[in-house]
């Protein structure tokens, strides 16, 4: 089998349905399988995969255990020569693995020591780049530019621009040391070789922590900008005081793993992650704005007439998702718009590039998943989403 993809999951049983329909039309043509890992989900996850991917493999934890032990859990059962580990909160195009495993395959290897990870170009559900997706190794003093957002005002100077691996911009490929663990392709043996992912970290530094692994075992990691996955972030995560916690002992873990030091230095870093984590809570916001009206693109009558019963809005049909929405109908200025993208009517890799597209007018965007009774997406990269069911 080429590859495995793993999706651990936690309370997002409506992302998780409209990640695995696009990882099944992403596997058509590949030698491939989905295991889903369920973290003890107190939602109707499991139920939905049983009753609408019963085809699937289905593992259900009993307690949510962390990211790294449900992933390694999920590792265990792959058969595929290649691993995704994927999160649920995403959404991959038709042609995202097919394109990975071609670059995975070209030979001679990427670098000298050959491929470690690889992963791609994020956006979020407003289809604005996640710069997180590629990232350099956050030593103390990487960190520190970070925290202090000095890499914002030096994004050209190696030494203030290594925590967004900002030698590469956003459209270019190249060798990065860290990639985050919402999409990452590797060889299994690659995996299994550094361990997996360290379950002495409940979550949020591991993907660091395996990046890192890998680098120090000789491999080059790498960011693939050719092919594009939504992810909308945050879905299974409160920003709480529980969070502050996990987030500042997830940093001290990687710190005190790799790099040691006095104890006014651990001092310093557990300061400096707390902070950082407080700032990463005071983000979070739910953002539901008051939507005026609706413009659909489906090509479907009958789905266009469910989406107007529902939203009791007005809606605007188009056809062509080619079309540009600004010049589709007139709206009064501060008319709130939100974009509805029918998957029965277009592919995913037509909805991510339309969101690429037409980021950063205005819009608010939401996808109705292929024979599903819901639309959903999310207003910001620090919010929980939106869903919106009539079923």
């Amino acid at each position: 089998m080429q590859l495995s993809v793993i999706i651990l999951n936690y309370n997002v049983r409506h992302f998780l349905e409209l990640c695995v329909l696009s990882v099944q039309q992403a596997l058509k043509n590949i030698d491939g399988e989905i295991i889903v890992v369920d973290n003890a989900s107190q939602d109707d996850s499991c139920a939905m995969m049983q009753q609408r991917f019963s085809e699937i493999k289905l593992i259900q934890n009993t307690e949510n255990a962390g990211f790294p032990k449900g992933n390694n859990i999920g590792v265990a059962a792959a058969r595929g020569e290649y691993i995704c580990i994927l999160n649920p909160d995403t959404v991959v195009a038709e042609d995202t693995f097919l394109k990975i495993l071609g670059k995975v395959a070209q030979t001679p290897p990427l670098g000298a020591g050959g491929l470690g990870i690889i992963g791609c170009k994020l956006i979020d559900g407003t289809g604005n780049f996640l710069p997180e997706c590629k990232r350099g190794v956050p030593t103390p003093w990487v960190a520190f530019t970070k925290i202090f957002g000095l890499y914002k005002f030096f994004p050209k100077t190696k030494c203030f621009n290594q925590y967004y691996a900002q030698h590469l911009s956003e459209n270019a490929s190249g060798e990065v040391a860290i990639l985050v663990g919402a999409f990452m392709v590797m060889k299994r043996e690659v995996y299994l070789k550094v361990g997996g992912f360290d379950e002495k970290c409940f979550m949020y530094s591991d993907d660091i922590d395996l990046s890192y692994m890998v680098t120090k075992e000789g491999l080059q990691n790498y960011y693939y900008h050719e092919t594009t996955v939504i992810h909308y972030k945050g879905e299974s995560t409160v920003r709480d005081e529980l969070y502050v916690k996990r987030f500042s002992d997830a940093m001290q873990f990687f710190y005190n793993k790799h790099f040691g030091g006095s104890l006014v230095f651990k001092w310093m870093m557990k300061l400096g992650a707390i902070a950082f984590a407080f700032f990463k809570r005071s983000q979070q916001k739910q953002l539901v704005y008051e939507v005026d009206g609706y413009l659909v693109y489906t090509k479907e009558d009958a789905t266009m007439l469910k989406i107007e019963q529902q939203l009791k809005k007005k809606a605007t049909q188009l056809i062509d998702i080619n079309q540009n929405p600004l010049f589709s109908h007139s709206y009064p200025t501060n008319f709130k718009l939100e974009i509805v993208l029918d998957n029965n009517s277009f592919s995913f890799k037509e909805i991510i590039a339309f969101l690429e597209k037409y980021k950063n007018y205005g819009f608010t965007f939401k996808i109705l998943p292929k024979n599903s009774g819901f639309i959903l997406g999310s207003n910001s990269s620090n919010d929980k989403g939106q869903v919106i069911r009539w079923k």
